[in-house]
């Protein structure tokens, strides 16, 4: 009896993640034939948010490090990577300033986009000896100013960015696919690492940082760690929405953009990878549906004008609720437990049988 007990419990263990791999690409397919290219753009889209969302989350949500620059190194990440992939004769045109070392290199998309990742894991790695010595309030506000100085950067450089005109040009690498094998891959990694004895230093410099010095965790190395590969994936979903996007400026990446994802880590519940992925899921729908009742409707007896603007309005105005009314998130720190939902499943099969 007992062994059939842990046979019915370690199966589902097993057999979660090849669950959920083959749910994703059984819907990624649906999408990518049966979908229009509209709804294909914004499941693009969400897959990039994930990964940006997923990675903040493990440094507001589970080192309690609340980083308001983030962006700033999607934004390395993006410039980096375009420069890289954009084709020689657009360079010769569009960035003819550029070092002789690179305006004749022209890489492939992976090679660009890691190579993206990596110089926004060295930036924060600089910054990050420094910034992630403080606390509370004082950590917010320096993360801030990284990115104005990061804006800055991107407006006067002009021999490398465009300054502030359109960035115009990069190729469209970025597909459906992509999107969502990052999205996948990253949600893998940051669960791993929670959930292993770095994670747990990270929750209890969170809860704790004078019960976590006593019991010899090194709050400095573990919150850079997190600040890094924090760095490092919102490079990569930097590189991703600029090979999607394929033409941009400086203002892409600034508060408008960073307030936009902070509200998704906020809605879904910080410290909860589920959360995120389930705040990112609501506010880029949200956002979508908004942004067309926006054009206005005839619904027959009533018709009502277009509002533009509203949408901002109203993802504000439900963000603001969700802090009034459920100030942890809508999952509080909690996870989807999937295995349990396989067990439970997994019974009911066998009870009907």
């Amino acid at each position: 009896m007992k062994l059939r007990m842990l046979k019915t419990q370690s199966l589902p263990k097993v057999l979660t993640p090849i669950f959920l791999v083959l749910l994703l690409t059984g819907a990624l397919l649906a999408i990518n034939f049966l979908a229009s290219s509209y709804v294909q753009r914004v499941i693009t889209i969400l897959g990039i948010n994930i990964v940006f969302v997923v990675s903040l989350n493990l440094l507001n949500g589970f080192t309690g490090v609340f980083s308001l620059g983030q962006v700033g190194f999607m934004a390395i990440g993006a410039y980096t990577a375009a420069i890289l992939t954009l084709p020689l004769n657009l360079k010769v045109v569009s960035l003819p300033n550029l070092p002789s070392w690179l305006a004749g290199v022209q890489l492939s998309f992976v090679p660009a986009l890691l190579i993206g990742a990596v110089v926004s894991t060295l930036v924060a790695l600089v910054i990050g000896l420094s910034l992630m010595r403080l606390g509370g309030s004082y950590v917010s506000v320096a993360t801030m100013g990284f990115l104005v100085i990061v804006h800055v950067v991107l407006i006067n450089w002009d021999s490398l960015t465009r300054g502030a005109r359109t960035f115009a040009g990069v190729p469209p690498y970025t597909t459906l696919w992509w999107a969502w094998g990052w999205a996948a891959l990253t949600v893998y990694v940051v669960w791993r690492l929670v959930h292993s004895s770095y994670g747990r230093s990270m929750r209890a410099v969170r809860d704790n940082e004078i019960a976590a010095q006593m019991l010899g965790i090194n709050i400095m190395r573990t919150r850079l760690l997190a600040f890094c590969t924090s760095a490092f994936l919102a490079g990569v979903a930097g590189a991703l929405w600029a090979h999607y996007i394929t033409s941009f400026s400086p203002e892409a990446f600034y508060f408008t953009e960073t307030f936009s994802l902070i509200m998704m880590l906020v809605i879904g519940g910080m410290g909860s990878i589920s959360g995120s992925i389930l705040g990112t899921v609501a506010i880029t729908l949200l956002s979508e549906a908004l942004r067309n009742a926006e054009r206005g409707a005839n619904l027959g007896f009533i018709k009502i004008p277009p509002i533009y603007g509203a949408s901002q309005i109203l993802t504000a105005a439900a963000f603001i609720a969700v802090i009034i009314y459920h100030p942890q998130g809508l999952l509080g720190g909690r996870e989807f437990n999937f295995r349990r939902l396989l067990i439970s499943s997994h019974r009911r099969g066998k009870g009907k049988n």
